[in-house]
């Protein structure tokens, strides 16, 4: 019987685990794609305790703990942080087989060095360990990134945002690069007139233009979307439910941004024609200046309305959804290619029905100017955990490059999460191992041991054109 999470936790033979050990296990991470707040980064803060680093604004554990009998207080609550870290350490033992079983012991270990099994037993040294711990300065919020060799992040940025904590870190010279991503969800959120109008103000604000009309709009945007790339964005990001790709006339979107600039309601066709004008025109925007854009689909957000008044949204009251995604996509990245305006782009999904879809469809627009130019992205969300990765990994194997794939990103608002890109790299080393195992691809470590490299490093460095990380040219191949 193996020991729980020893050395090979997830590596099942021998090819495996060299793969892990020798190939995975050191290189550097990028994580392209995070919540990581940049003014935590920027202040080098130290967490209090360990509720602070590893309960604050966590949903996932959110859900396991509701799910688990514990009252609203102990989520996000005026409980005090000893009292949630005793209620997380009653549901751990609950949550077998899901995911934060697994993340919860790997984080202990990675970064605390502590070996024991959460429960309510072990769940007062657990918390005056780990806590005294993160009150050193090698627990600060930039030593956990050192802690991870961590090489690269991409934050996740409004528009509106004045990115002081970015230039900051810059200013300081924190050795890891921490770069801003374009995330202009917001500026398309139509359907709440009042809510939009006054996100509209906020950007007003940032951009220095007052928005009367469409084009006011989209002089705004622009201006934060070139402000964002004297920053050292090169990255976008857009969280939707699915792709719009409505037909529409220019002189109609005018009309409509009138409309509900006015505070007047939308309707369902209005909304979706301004949200599929403004995508085609930020896509443009990104290709004019060679980022690259990032498209997670599919989420079914904010499901409780009660939970949704009370506590607002990100507080794990979302869901998977069902939207149809191919015809919209297939068009949407069609009119881009066709004027050869279509950025490198990566598209996630959270409902695993679509994985061969999505795996399909990076293929119509992969043109053989950048190795894997359209992307299936990791998996996301609710398909962040093992089962899920596989089905990613599998679905992207059978219809595309895997080898070609630029690999894991944490997606998280934790400086914990980190290990993470540990679980997604053993679970890849534990595939390709036992394939050699049974005589399906050739025994060549050497290899299938770059091409391991590639996924956890080299393919998102090369990818994302990071001088920062300076590319090594005799990678190609």
């Amino acid at each position: 019987m193996k020991k729980f999470l020893d050395e090979h936790f997830l590596l099942s033979n021998n090819t495996a685990k060299r793969l892990y050990h020798d190939y995975a296990k050191e290189m550097p991470v990028i994580d392209y794609h995070c919540h990581l707040p940049p003014a935590q980064i920027a202040a080098d803060t130290r967490f209090d305790n360990l509720t602070q680093a590893w309960l604050y604004g966590d949903h996932y554990k959110w859900r396991a703990m509701r799910a688990n009998g514990v009252p609203e207080s102990y989520c996000t609550g005026n409980r005090s942080d000893r009292e949630k870290f005793e209620k997380w350490a009653e549901t751990v033992p609950y949550t077998l087989r899901n995911p934060l079983y697994h993340w919860t012991h790997l984080e202990l270990q990675r970064y605390f060095d502590i070996h024991d099994v959460l429960n309510p037993a072990s769940a007062a040294d657990i918390y005056e360990n780990a806590s005294a711990q993160l009150g050193t300065s090698a627990y600060s919020t930039r030593n956990l990134l050192r802690k991870m060799n961590v090489a690269l992040v991409c934050t996740t940025d409004d528009p509106a945002d004045t990115l002081e904590h970015h230039q900051q870190l810059r200013q300081d010279g924190f050795e890891i690069p921490i770069l801003p991503a374009f995330r202009p969800d917001q500026s398309m959120h139509v359907d709440d007139p009042e809510k939009y109008n006054q996100y509209l103000q906020r950007l007003e604000e940032a951009s220095g233009i007052t928005i009367a009309t469409y084009t006011d709009l989209l002089d705004a945007l622009k201006s934060r979307h070139d402000f964002f790339a004297g920053q050292g964005c090169s990255v976008s990001d857009h969280g939707i439910e699915e792709i719009y790709a409505e037909d529409f006339r220019d002189k109609d979107i005018h009309a409509i941004f009138l409309k509900v600039r006015s505070g007047k309601g939308l309707s369902l066709q209005e909304a979706r024609q301004i949200k599929s004008a403004l995508l085609l025109q930020l896509a443009e925007w990104d290709w004019e200046k060679g980022w690259v854009q990032q498209y997670h689909l599919g989420a079914l957000r904010n499901n409780n309305s009660r939970m949704m008044r009370l506590l607002g949204p990100d507080t794990g009251w979302d869901s998977i959804g069902d939207f149809p995604q191919a015809k919209a996509l297939a068009k949407f990245l069609d009119r881009m290619d066709s004027q050869d305006k279509l950025a490198r782009t990566i598209l996630y999904n959270l409902n695993p029905a679509d994985n061969e879809l999505l795996a399909t469809m990076i293929g119509n627009f992969n043109d053989g100017s950048v190795p894997g130019k359209v992307q299936f992205g990791s998996a996301w969300w609710f398909l962040d955990q093992k089962d899920g990765m596989i089905k990613q990994l599998n679905a992207l194997s059978n219809m595309g490059l895997l080898s070609r794939f630029v690999g894991m990103l944490t997606d998280s608002r934790s400086f914990l999460s980190y290990p993470r890109h540990e679980y997604f790299r053993r679970i890849v080393c534990e595939l390709l191992g036992q394939e050699v195992e049974n005589g399906e691809i050739p025994n060549d470590i050497e290899w299938i041991g770059k091409v391991v490299k590639d996924i956890c490093y080299y393919n998102a460095q090369q990818y994302f054109n990071w001088k920062e990380l300076g590319v090594e040219a005799e990678n190609e191949r």
